[in-house]
This record gives C-alpha cells, structure tokens and sequence, in this order.
C-alpha cells in the first residue's frame, strides 16, 4: 500500500546531522554551511542551493586545523611542568 499523503518533494541538503557551528568560522562542522545559508535553506531557489553545495568542499579544510586538543597541550613549552 503506498500513500500519497506522505510523499512529498525533500528539499537538497547537504545536513549530515552533526549540527554544530564552529564558534570562530562559523559554519556548521557537519555540513560547512553558514549559518544564514541554513537559515535561508527552505526559501533558496534549487540553483542556489545546487551553488552552495558545489562549494562546500572547499570549506572543510579551514575546520581540519584544530586548535586545542592532547596534541596542543603535549607540544605546549609548560606542559612538561
């Protein structure tokens, strides 16, 4: 049985459900939106959201440079002490 109801046209996105901004770049580390592109997701044109798609690779190395972490402490001059 199948039902009509239910079906309906999904809306491209890239969201992977790991929905967090980075507090300095601000883009989700899930998906390497901006917060306004995901704001705007529902209402941008199927172009724009193919756009903004198509550009999101390029954004995952800026959030690859981690800042902190055991390896920042461990390389610290003070972290012998």
């Amino acid at each position: 049985m199948t039902d009509d109801i239910w079906k309906r046209d999904e809306i491209e996105s890239p969201c992977v459900k790991i929905c967090s901004i980075h507090p300095v770049e601000r883009i989700c580390i899930g998906c390497y939106r901006t917060v306004e592109e995901i704001t705007a997701w529902s209402r941008m044109a199927p172009e724009s959201r193919r756009r903004i798609m198509s550009e999101l690779k390029a954004r995952a190395p800026v959030l690859r440079q981690r800042r902190g972490g055991r390896a920042a402490r461990v390389g610290a001059p003070d972290a012998a002490e």
